[in-house]
């Protein structure tokens, strides 16, 4: 009994004796593994017609087409663009043929004689075998180049999205700071959340394809549950309002005053399932419960989101979280989607070590319910929601006073001058270009008035001349002090490029006030006996917040992020500790051998290879960790043999158990991001 096909291959075979083409056929037919479609031409012209097409898998192509010759067809077929693998048949052998066929182009040569042996079947599957690969070939290079049209389209679409959200995040932020607006701080506050949150799904459109490789990123961070719910209600009662509806949130026990979860991402699977409740809801009621369990020997937060809606057919709820299924097609051609919602939903809880299941019955409602790790809240207050913004402690960000001359680049005025007042608010003079050529002719001025720009601030998008030409243009004339790129772009390789040119430092758009300020003062000196600026002085005063100073306390920063360890020693030194960082495990117990003289030190869970540093002498290290130690945990079990008077605290992006950092002589382990109130709490 003949095998079950398995590929199916379509064979071009020219061949003008008819025989010949019976007698191939055959064979081709006992082949296992591939059903062979055959096409038969007799003539040369047409089997160029047909290769030009290139629509077969494989061509036998005999040598001896009447007053033709099949190495004729050969070269003519391949000068215009044929992919088809050619094999050259000939009723006997000719070494001198087979070499000029072989030449040609052709995949094999073979005698006639041949076409009942082991070897045509072997030349048949190798020829297949090479169209395989370059059909791969192909598709790869076409999936290439939609790739790079869809990162062009994004690049462009981040672009336009993000120059908008710069002025509307930075200029709430102002109004937040100040007292134009004091009795809209409720309103504003809205504005501000929910504009992050934008932004925060824009990052999350740019990464898809991490979607698409179950590579999400996930970001923890302390939540005020109280806040954090009546924010998303603020947001939601609006659209629930526009359809008649009651919006109710309510919670079942009494709630923790803190979790700890992606913030962004929680907010994005709570709100997609109000959205689509009230999208499917006519009349009645949406609803948000909230409740804590204990599953496991572990306490998960659990959130149900009900509505008094359509509901959902039984036999779409096996598929509902399933990339791309839309229930609306089904029960409302009035609502569009692209149905990736319930999907992405399903993902990001996973991620939040939880599960979501639905419950629905047709025109009575649905309830979704899903599950989170809230992180360890045993020791939490607890209470009912109250609902007040306020809630949570606010912690303004305290500048330190920069000094300097400063040039901002922005051919749009709104945003040119809201990085203007930032730089102002840090105690910088501003100037203002409105395009690439008037920053030249302000940078001569000033060389001129020997003025010169201490830094420059550039946009990179600008008509005229763009950023990365008017930086090169600079260059040429003699301006060697720092340029840092501004740009909505936020597409792989931008940030690598940007540097390539010589700009020193890029930030992103929208701008964030305290990662500019970040940027700004590694490169600007502060200005003396100013402590911290007009905003933080008048914050402090309405609050009567006081900043603990302790002189004596020294923390030693071991961070490879040089962002992430700048911000730390900015925190710390607003909260007058001194501080100093180090970039690897060779400097941290480089600088412990000069100075052991520190309370305690920081380590990130996870650092660079520092195989290439040589400012470590490798009598420091115990015997088989030299230049190989990629961990904070092995450095703290060495720091801790050594020094063991310093407190060590781990740092990490994800939850260490306690009873490992334990082991090592670590007191405690703090998840990223830091802040304020979580460096206080540990001095």
């Amino acid at each position: 009994m003949k095998n079950i096909v398995e590929k199916i291959a379509r064979v071009l075979l020219v061949e003008d004796d008819e025989d010949d083409y019976i007698l191939t056929s055959d064979y081709l037919s006992q082949l296992s593994s591939y059903q062979f479609e055959i096409d038969w031409v007799t003539s040369p012209k047409k089997a160029l017609e047909q290769l030009s097409l290139n629509k077969h898998d494989i061509c036998l192509l005999d040598y001896q087409l009447g007053a033709y010759n099949g190495l004729t067809v050969l070269e003519k077929a391949f000068k215009a663009g044929c992919s088809t693998p050619i094999i050259m048949l000939t009723g006997q052998s000719d070494d001198t043929i087979d070499s000029a066929a072989l030449a040609a182009g052709a995949a094999d040569y073979l005698a006639k004689s041949e076409i009942t042996t082991p070897r045509f079947t072997r030349a048949i599957r190798y020829a297949l075998a090479r169209k395989e690969i370059e059909n791969e070939r192909v598709e790869r290079l076409n999936a290439e180049a939609r790739n790079q049209s869809k990162d062009r389209f994004l690049a462009h679409l981040s672009h336009e999205l993000r120059t908008p959200l710069t002025s509307i995040l930075g200029y709430t932020e102002i109004l937040l700071n100040s007292d134009k607006a004091p009795n809209a701080k409720s309103e504003l506050n809205i504005i501000l959340n929910n504009g992050q949150h934008l932004l925060g799904l824009l990052n999350n459109v740019l990464d898809l394809s991490k979607i698409a490789v179950g590579k999400l990123e996930y970001n923890p961070s302390e939540i005020y549950l109280d806040k954090f719910i009546t924010d998303i209600f603020s947001l939601m009662k609006v659209h629930a309002s526009d359809k008649s509806l009651d919006l109710i949130v309510n919670n079942n026990t009494l709630l923790p005053e803190k979790i700890y979860a992606d913030p962004v991402r929680l907010r994005q699977v709570i709100i997609n399932l109000l959205h689509n409740a009230i999208k499917f809801t006519a009349k009645g009621r949406v609803s948000l419960t909230l409740w804590t369990e204990t599953i496991d020997d572990k306490e998960q937060l659990h959130f149900k989101v009900s509505d008094t809606g359509d509901g959902i057919p039984k036999a779409l709820l096996e598929t509902i979280f399933k990339p791309f299924e839309q229930v609306e097609d089904i029960l409302s051609r009035k609502e569009q989607g692209a149905g990736l919602g319930l999907s992405i939903c399903s993902e990001l809880v996973k991620q939040m070590d939880g599960v979501i299941n639905v419950t629905s019955e047709l025109n009575k409602g649905s309830d979704f319910i899903f599950t989170i790790n809230p992180g360890d809240i045993s020791h939490q207050h607890r209470s009912q929601l109250t609902f007040k913004q306020s809630n949570s402690p606010a912690i303004k960000s305290i500048y330190t006073q920069l000094s300097g001359n400063i040039l901002i680049v922005d051919d749009m005025d709104d945003i040119r001058l809201l990085i203007g007042g930032l730089c102002q608010s840090f105690g910088l003079n501003v100037t203002y270009a409105s395009s690439g050529l008037q920053a030249i002719d302000a940078v001569d001025l000033a060389k001129a008035k020997n003025e010169d720009f201490d830094l420059i601030l550039m946009d990179i998008h600008m008509p005229e001349l763009d950023g990365k030409r008017t930086i090169k243009t600079l260059q040429l004339q003699g301006f060697n002090n720092p340029i840092i790129a501004v740009t909505a772009s936020a597409m792989k390789g931008v940030k690598q490029e940007l540097l390539a040119l010589g700009f020193e430092k890029i930030i992103a758009k929208p701008i964030d006030k305290n990662a500019l300020f970040t940027c700004l003062s590694t490169i600007l000196l502060p200005k003396k006996n100013i402590p911290s600026s007009p905003e933080a002085t008048q914050e402090n005063s309405k609050t009567n917040t006081k900043v603990t100073v302790n002189n004596q306390q020294r923390i030693l920063v071991v961070e490879d992020d040089e962002d992430a360890a700048d911000v730390t020693l900015l925190l710390l030194e607003s909260l007058g500790i001194e501080a100093k960082k180090a970039n690897s495990a060779t400097q941290c117990l480089a600088l412990l051998n000069e100075d052991s003289c520190w309370h305690k030190v920081f380590i990130d869970l996870h650092l660079a290879n520092t195989a290439n540093d040589n400012t470590l002498n490798s009598s420091i290290l115990e015997p088989g960790t030299n230049e190989q130690i990629t961990n904070g945990l092995e450095l703290a079990k060495i720091i801790k043999a050594t020094y063991p008077n310093i407190e060590l605290i781990l740092v990490s992006g994800e939850v260490v158990p306690e009873s490992i950092f334990k082991q090592v002589g670590i007191t405690k382990a703090i998840l990223k991001p830091l802040n304020l109130q979580i460096l206080k709490t540990l001095i």
